[in-house]
């Protein structure tokens, strides 16, 4: 059974590709990026890194610190599945399908949960 699928919906769903696309290119870049900055300050990549401060993120990249790299990086690869929930709550709510949009936010509550409890359980 094969469904035919409308315009918006397509529309929709292209959208979501390419942003899926360009996050994982980004992460991709970004990682690599932060890995050659590790082995060009002869940091090994297996040896561990600092944790995550978004306070000196920024910083951090633009002093072009490995560590910086590659937490964006990270956080791109974690933003491409939360980002493709978010359109598509989107445009299930311009459709009106608010069953979908119900389970849509279901899904990032059990996210915002899940890194809330872990964020607590690294403090």
């Amino acid at each position: 059974m094969t469904q035919e699928r409308d315009g918006p919906t397509l529309g929709v769903e292209r959208l979501i590709g390419r942003v899926l696309i360009a996050l994982t290119y980004l992460s991709v870049a970004l990682l690599v990026v932060g890995v050659g900055l590790m082995l060009g300050a002869g940091i090994s990549p297996v040896a561990g890194g600092p944790g995550l401060d978004l306070a000196t993120l920024g910083s951090e990249v633009v002093a072009l610190g490995p560590a910086g790299f590659l937490w964006l990086g990270l956080l791109a690869v974690m933003a491409a599945p939360i980002s493709r929930v978010i359109l598509a709550a989107v445009a299930y709510a311009r459709r009106g399908d608010w069953q979908m949009v119900g389970i849509a936010v279901g899904i990032l509550s059990i996210i915002v949960i899940g890194v809330a409890t872990a964020g607590a359980a690294t403090v």
